[in-house]
């Protein structure tokens, strides 16, 4: 019997070399730059293929579909056993204190855009397979390690895999945090136009800008107002930062005020671990008679959205026994005085609710503002069982292997791959008690902790496909 402790310990230094080449990657969606070799952008497609190297080199078998999901193969049969993990990453955003590309290591723990979502955990998984692979254990089920290139926005690679490969008998996703996620709600997207005017008023919003992903707490905020009273307002923002918890700075050029935010990123899928800058500017803003298109953009955000990350003004508070609260992250915030506005909302909710009820009352708030809705994309909830033999499985694993008999399966509002699965679950790599720094600036994750995932993930592989 392998002592899987040990065992991933071997695997350390190969492990922390592989995940700097993937660090090193800016993996984030580059539409931009997108082309017939490189849908998603060169980014994410030279990510996939780092993975796929390293699988190469190690003897594995692998395919790449299309530049956007590839697989890593071991064993023969016609049903399989998948982890699903991804390679892309959100954009790095501000307030590094180390280059997020240049993975360093700090106080044990591996500094770097990735490290823990998700390349980190996605390569912990792969080595996990690999311990069965140099071991000479020959499973009795194939076994995949599926690689997405885009499940930080649409899912393009998974879906497309999905398409063109038959679907997984069972499996896990190493994107989440231990001990286990059985349930994840629903995840929907909208997006709220604006029309824009040139029609000055007393204070005229030329530009807003706030936000980079749908699925993180807007770090940043800027705006910039045409006005004669830039003095008064540079002064009542200065008055306004003393009572919040934010910082900002302004700069005023003629009758050009620019007023700067800086909030705290946070992974949407619990606003409240954030501080979203973009809100808290708009908030500021709305005391001001602005001109009719910039109050209609900056009163909706300041009306609607501002602080409230369960939605109740919008009338959508709700709470399931089992899989929570409704959530809102108000991810990005557009506006130009010509071209109009756009805000996004990403929604998390339970069963219980429905997108057409999201949807709808989203529209009727913002009929007031003007603004007309769009749904952008939309996932339903998923759950399993806790009594499924699946998470019975690896839930035993992972109290063996972590002395937690204490632990039980949960349920959040993140959204993971397992969902693409007829019988999935999300599967660590983030333990209980450690901090969470996905999607902020300085992600790191402890490299004891990706050990231990990697011993929990070569056990969890060989008890289900033995």
């Amino acid at each position: 019997m392998i002592d899987w402790k040990n065992e991933a310990k071997k695997y350390e230094k190969d492990y922390l070399a592989d995940l700097k080449d993937l660090v090193a990657i800016d993996s984030s969606r580059d539409i931009e730059h997108s082309t017939d070799d490189f849908p998603l952008g060169p980014g994410p497609a030279k990510a996939l293929e780092k993975f796929l190297a390293i699988a190469k080199r190690d003897g594995f078998v692998t395919k790449n579909i299309d530049n956007i999901v590839g697989y890593i193969e071991f064993g023969t049969g016609d049903k399989y056993f998948a982890m699903l993990g991804h390679a892309d990453t959100v954009p790095a955003g501000k307030g590094w204190d180390t280059n997020p590309f240049q993975m360093t290591i700090e106080d044990g723990n591996v500094v770097g855009r990735g490290t823990s979502d998700d390349k980190g955990p996605a390569l912990a998984a792969y080595y996990g397979l690999k311990m069965l692979k140099d071991n000479n254990i020959v499973p009795n089920l194939k076994i995949r390690l599926i690689i997405g290139t885009d499940e930080e926005t649409n899912w393009t690679g998974m879906k497309r895999y999905f398409e063109v490969e038959p679907a997984p008998e069972l499996g896990f996703s190493p994107d989440a945090e231990f001990p286990l996620i059985n349930g994840e709600k629903g995840n929907v997207t909208f997006e709220t136009e604006f029309k824009g005017q040139e029609l000055p008023g007393k204070n005229t919003l030329i530009s807003f800008n706030s936000g980079i992903k749908e699925n993180m707490v807007p770090r940043d905020a800027e705006a910039i107002i045409d006005t004669k009273n830039g003095k008064q307002i540079a002064s009542d923002f200065e008055k306004f930062l003393l009572s919040v918890p934010v910082t900002g700075t302004y700069e005023i050029n003629g009758q050009q005020l620019k007023l700067e935010m800086v909030g705290k990123a946070a992974h949407g899928m619990e606003p409240k671990n954030g501080i979203n800058a973009g809100t808290y500017l708009a908030s500021f803003l709305h005391q001001y008679e602005l001109d009719e298109s910039g109050e209609n953009f900056i009163g909706f955000i300041a009306d609607k959205l501002q602080d409230d990350s369960r939605a109740n003004k919008l009338g959508l508070k709700y709470t399931d026994d089992i899989m929570g609260d409704l959530t809102m992250n108000v991810g990005i915030m557009r506006y130009d005085v010509q071209d109009g506005g756009m805000v996004n909302t990403n929604f998390r909710y339970p069963k219980g609710v429905t997108v057409e009820k999201i949807q709808q009352q989203l529209q009727d708030n913002t009929a007031y503002y003007g603004g007309r809705v769009e749904l952008i994309d939309d996932m339903v909830p998923n759950f399993v069982s806790p009594t499924d033999p699946l998470v019975t499985t690896l839930m035993n694993i992972y109290k063996s292997q972590t002395d937690q008999q204490a632990a039980e399966p949960e349920v959040v509002g993140g959204g993971t791959y397992a969902r693409m699965m007829k019988h999935g679950v999300a599967f660590g790599a983030l333990f209980p008690g450690a901090e969470d720094t996905m999607h902020q600036a300085n992600e790191f994750q402890s490299i004891n902790d990706l050990l231990l995932a990697m011993s929990i993930y070569g056990q969890s592989i060989f008890e289900l496909t033995k």
